[in-house]
């Protein structure tokens, strides 16, 4: 097939895992975060990683990854942590983050793709940024859509939405494709990783050194068996209920310290899943919050998604960051379809 893409903010390769699996031929990705570098180019062969801030990267730079293409993809995902629910009114503007939209438009004009996809999180659609973004891309001559999906109705075992913007100079809309019930069921927590070996809280499995959960201290330890799936710390004994979530202010966070549910997608997978207390983490029956490699697999990750070399220790907030900061790779893939039906409908023989 000779569409050829770059990917920006390429993190870990989630975006571009899914898209290489949907059948386009992902040839470069560019981060700023140098310990992405093995789990990208480990698992997406072909896909060379490059450590660089996309503010430093010139429209030459891609053009030299795609030259002989006959359909150019840009893809990528713009930090979305200045945007999101938490960082809404919290998050200073002069913050570099809140530039890289500007910057992957820029990268647009330099190169002038055929395609374009870009993955964030909803909130983003409330920013002039992003409103200035899809308006810079119209005027260009693409045809803009825009689509806040929810991961699990393509079969993505988490409960996450995520705006997905797709642009095309081909001819005609280009849009995330429509669920299929027979082929995107819904998937759950007990589908992900109920037949993953069970390991006690501080413990890795000898098979899968990311297989490991974090530890936990005597009174979180109370906390968790004090649990029941799809509760909170309210449902706990008055004398393990901390301090804080006494408060009024603290009454309002009821979805931390709780156990996920056997029998629905999982909570949104943050970057500190790991952690008992950081949200709904709590594994549905074994005392401990989630291990590195189950949220992995929850974020749609193969099962055997190297992240670090063999010999190399695990650092688990490192680690939680790439899988939590990741496109779902499943998703990724829905893109990629998406976009070779498109290209199928308009350039067909593009399409070897």
């Amino acid at each position: 097939m000779s569409i050829k893409a770059v990917d920006l903010f390429c993190g870990a390769g989630g975006l571009t895992h899914g898209l290489i699996s949907s059948g386009i031929n992902v040839v470069a990705g560019y981060d700023i975060d140098p310990i992405c570098k093995w789990a990208y180019e480990k698992n997406n062969k072909g896909a060379k990683f490059f450590h660089t801030d996309v503010s430093k990267v010139s429209g030459k730079d891609i053009e030299t990854h795609l030259l002989g293409a006959e359909i150019r993809l840009l893809a990528g995902c713009a930090p979305c942590q200045p945007f999101s629910t938490y960082s809404l009114g919290k998050t200073d503007q002069q913050d570099k983050r809140w530039t890289m939209l500007d910057e992957f438009a820029r990268l647009v004009d330099e190169t002038e793709p055929d395609l374009i996809t870009m993955e964030n999180v909803p909130q983003l659609l409330k920013h002039e940024i992003f409103q200035k973004f899809k308006s810079h891309l119209e005027e260009l001559g693409y045809e803009v859509t825009s689509q806040v999906i929810a991961c699990a109705d393509y079969g993505i075992p988490q409960d996450r939405k995520r705006l997905v913007l797709l642009a095309s100079r081909l001819g005609g809309p280009l849009s995330v494709r429509p669920r299929n019930p027979r082929k995107d069921r819904v998937k759950t927590v007990r589908q992900a990783i109920g037949s993953m070996p069970p390991i006690k809280a501080g413990e890795v499995h000898y098979k899968d050194k990311l297989h490991a959960a974090s530890d936990l201290n005597e009174i979180n330890l109370k906390r968790i068996r004090n649990s029941k799936p799809g509760g909170s710390w309210k449902d706990w004994d008055e004398s393990l209920i901390s301090d804080c979530h006494k408060s009024e202010t603290g009454k309002s966070f009821g979805s931390v310290y709780g156990r996920m549910e056997w029998s629905k997608p999982s909570p949104t997978i943050t970057t500190q899943f790991y952690g008992f207390g950081n949200g709904r983490f709590g594994h549905p029956e074994q005392d401990r919050a989630l291990s590195l490699r189950e949220g992995a697999i929850l974020q749609s990750f193969p099962k055997r998604y190297s992240f670090v070399p063999k010999k190399q220790v695990v650092e688990t907030r490192n680690i939680g960051r790439l899988i939590g900061n990741a496109v779902p790779v499943k998703l990724g893939k829905v893109i990629g379809e998406s976009i070779i039906e498109h290209v199928r409908l308009y350039r067909p023989h593009a399409l070897i």
